[in-house]
């Protein structure tokens, strides 16, 4: 595995964590929709996306974030917009033609070639000098680890090394932008988590503009210096993976990105030590910090992290959010413990704490009376 330098996630996480607005843009959407038929999958959608980023389209099934990667490919071509590339329309051009590579989630490598095949496959069709190919593919299976398996096929591999093979041909033609399309979906748990960290370490060596395209809300946080959360055609939020978790704009953006527990209610009164929050369902007041800019006649959630909360079988005399219930399951997974409990709401209250000490955390189980506390500031009013 590739080592992931303390400073290289430094310098990824700040760089583009940071305002982007005074920065030119490699990658100007403007405006863009694509239609099939009756279906808009894509709806006058307007995004930048900077050099030298790593950025992830994010979203469930069906909402067109592969859509536009394939727009940006130029596999689709849109029904109405522009995609400028340094200011160049990039609409007319054909795939082959533009400065963008995409890897695709089969991989799709030549079985019948060997690997330093497949990398020099697209460079031939670029009419390079054969020393200049031979030099460009010892490039690529040094940068991915693979020199002592070039001769081999992509059949006689694992699944994690054609991975490898299949991103070491996507860069070999030195791409502005590489565009990835669920690229490890196909792999399991373990080797997913040390592929994101690869991926990540790679792109920081090169420093390749990536657009990576996933489902998977873990894997957008770990890679992306920032994350575009798609919800039917639309761009809902685009934001850092700090932010996106933190201060989601929306209840959808909120319950995609992570467990949490989100609260219907109303602000029953504004006070200086925060908005009164009264739930729907229960004669509950829970206290929040104030939603600047926003009416308080406006708002209808409250969203807590699981993580921020507390479960104890006393009450807390300290703290200013407080639910009474029962818990009705335990899930324990090692390192934290989740606890669903009943607060007499329409869904269980999810609480996690952590697991710190062998012998001597305090564990619950199920049926146990508790309360669920947690910290004014730790939760955040949502309008929608």
């Amino acid at each position: 595995m590739l080592a992931l330098t303390e400073k290289s996630v430094i310098n990824s996480a700040g760089q583009f964590g940071r305002d982007t607005e005074s920065r030119t843009p490699l990658i100007e959407i403007r405006g863009i929709s694509k239609s099939f038929h009756s279906f808009t999958a894509i709806n006058d959608l307007s995004l930048n996306i900077y050099e030298k980023e790593f950025f992830a389209l994010l979203g469930p099934s069906g909402c067109g974030k592969s859509t536009l990667l394939r727009m940006l490919a130029g596999f689709e071509t849109p029904t109405s917009g522009q995609i400028l590339l340094n200011g160049e329309n990039m609409v007319s051009i054909p795939p082959e033609k533009r400065p963008i590579n995409m890897m695709f989630q089969s991989y799709a490598l030549f079985p019948h070639l060997t690997l330093e095949q497949n990398i020099a496959f697209g460079l031939k069709r670029l009419n390079m000098a054969k020393d200049e190919i031979h030099s460009r593919v010892a490039e690529m299976l040094s940068l991915v680890q693979m020199e002592k398996f070039a001769r081999r096929k992509p059949g006689q591999i694992s699944g994690g090394q054609r991975q490898r093979i299949a991103l070491a041909r996507s860069l070999a033609r030195r791409p502005k932008m590489l565009l990835l399309d669920e690229p490890m979906a196909a792999l399991d748990k373990k080797l997913r988590r040390e592929t994101q960290l690869e991926l990540m370490d790679i792109q920081h060596q090169l420093g390749t503009t990536f657009v990576i395209v996933t489902h998977d809300q873990e894997e957008a946080m770990t890679v992306a210096n920032r994350i575009g959360i798609m919800d039917h055609g639309h761009l809902v939020q685009v934001s850092t993976p700090l932010e996106t978790y933190e201060n989601p704009v929306s209840r959808h953006v909120a319950e995609f990105v992570g467990d949490t527990n989100v609260f219907c209610g109303h602000v029953n009164a504004v006070k200086e030590s925060g908005w009164q929050f009264c739930l729907d369902k229960v004669d509950t007041v829970l206290v929040a910090p104030e939603l600047t800019g926003v009416p308080s006649g406006n708002i209808k959630y409250l969203n807590v992290r699981p993580e921020k909360m507390a479960v104890s079988r006393d009450y807390e005399e300290d703290s200013s959010n407080y639910l009474k219930g029962t818990i009705i399951d335990v899930a324990y997974l090692g390192n934290l413990s989740t606890y669903y409990v009943d607060v007499g709401l329409d869904k269980p209250v999810l609480a996690q704490m952590t697991n710190s000490q062998r012998l001597h955390t305090e564990h619950f189980a199920e049926g146990d009376v508790v309360w669920v506390s947690w910290y004014p500031q730790d939760g955040q009013l949502l309008v929608r």
